[in-house]
């Protein structure tokens, strides 16, 4: 931003004068005084105008002016403990950068009236304030490989084969072939491993499951990490880490945010490693002893996952799942073929999974036969294959999904809040 426009939030009751731009978040107009709330990417500040102090074609284009009009203000900063940040600018000026036309938004909107203008909600502090913490897990995510010694990566979108199952795969025409939108970079990182070790990526993931829950959206960002010579219980250690790492930054670099999003910080502010670990089989005991009647290979759905994290009351890890739960590439424990090495990661507060990750399955022969009871061409999969020829090795990985710790860090009813345009079972635009 030039040297003479200032944000909002850098105004101080002891500047002579300064220069705002930016939209009319709010105007009330009055007989002989016009108030302006000021919107731009730093925040809110007040802003009065009085008919007395100002020329008459000022004070004519401040009567016209309307919500989300943009717009210069030049004024004096006064100190008000009323006013928000407690200054308040004395304007003596004001111009139009453009006036435009009546804004649709308002107050007490249906969602699917918002979903469809999706590109002007953008513009409300609600959604300002989730995007500003999104980009704060973003940010310390990547800080938090970074300062680990991972290597960012950028694995493909387009893909030519399934990662976790065939019908929830998203297929388009790729010249004379099909290709597919991928779920997760995982495999790809796996190839990675085995020249830097320790690798992760951020990328857009698609999943073409009907769902139509709070939790679930069909294109969402996927935090991806992968490292040779980790095993299971390694794994879980660097998620969290990660986690611990990501929630601490967004409290202390956030907290304006969160405190316009009504988001109570206790339950996060108590969270530290290391984070309670259950096996799959204890969690059925769990669910079975507080009303529910499951058998030992029933899947943990969302209901149960939601139980679970009110019961426990802080993060926690599901580990130990019947091998038939999960995909090939999970390493099943030789001593007993009915499990693998894989755990979800479980926030608290009724937010279920934020991660699923765990031990890969490093040997040839066990990977071979799990490719082809899953119905898959081991053709498909050769260059996956050839991963375990070539210098296997033990390693582990796992993927978060930036929507669901947004979603969880907000305290947010529904994930869909946490994208500027989600894309769900009935919405691809706008």
């Amino acid at each position: 931003m030039p040297e003479n426009y200032k944000f909002a939030d850098e105004v101080k009751p002891t500047d002579s004068l300064v220069r705002l731009r930016g939209w009319i978040y709010r105007i009330r107009t009055m007989k002989k005084k016009i108030f302006i709330v000021l919107r731009d990417a730093s925040g809110l500040i007040q802003c009065v105008a009085s008919k007395e102090e100002l020329p008459e074609k000022v004070w004519n284009n401040l009567e016209n002016a309307a919500v989300e009009n943009s717009i210069i203000i030049e004024g004096k900063p006064v100190e008000d403990n009323r006013a928000i940040n407690n200054v308040e600018v004395h304007i003596t000026d004001f111009k139009f950068i453009h006036k435009g036309e009546v804004f649709p938004i308002s107050k007490d909107q249906s969602q699917e009236f918002i979903r469809d203008n999706a590109h002007l909600f953008l513009r409300s502090q609600k959604a300002v304030n989730i995007m500003k913490v999104k980009a704060s897990v973003l940010r310390a995510a990547r800080e938090w490989f970074y300062n680990n010694s991972f290597y960012e990566t950028t694995p493909p979108i387009l893909t030519g084969s399934a990662c976790e199952g065939g019908a929830t795969l998203f297929s388009l025409k790729y010249f004379d072939k099909t290709a597919y939108l991928s779920q997760s970079a995982q495999l790809y990182l796996e190839a990675l491993i085995y020249g830097l070790e320790k690798v992760y990526s951020v990328t857009p993931s698609f999943r073409a499951e009907k769902m139509r829950t709070k939790r679930h959206v069909n294109e969402f960002w996927h935090i991806e990490g992968e490292e040779a010579f980790v095993d299971f219980e390694g794994n879980m250690n660097i998620q969290e880490e990660l986690v611990t790492y990501i929630v601490h930054y967004v409290l202390e670099n956030n907290k304006k945010e969160l405190k316009a999003l009504n988001r109570d910080t206790t339950e996060l502010e108590k969270i530290k490693t290391p984070f309670k670990r259950i096996t799959y089989k204890e969690a059925i005991d769990i669910l079975n002893d507080n009303g529910f009647n499951l058998k030992w290979d029933d899947d943990i759905k969302t209901e149960e996952e939601r139980t679970l994290s009110k019961i426990i009351g802080e993060p926690f890890f599901i580990t130990m799942y019947p091998a038939h739960h999960k995909p090939f590439y999970v390493k099943i424990d030789q001593n007993d073929p009915k499990w693998c090495f894989s755990a979800d990661l479980i926030a608290p507060e009724g937010f279920g999974e934020i991660i699923t990750g765990g031990q890969r399955e490093d040997d040839l022969e066990t990977l071979v036969r799990r490719i082809e009871e899953e119905g898959w061409s081991t053709e498909d999969y050769k260059w996956y294959i050839d991963l375990r020829k070539y210098g296997s090795v033990p390693h582990s990985g796992f993927g978060l999904g930036a929507e669901r710790i947004t979603w969880w860090l907000c305290g947010l009813d529904s994930i869909q809040e946490t994208l500027p345009f989600p894309r769900t079972r009935n919405r691809v635009y706008p």
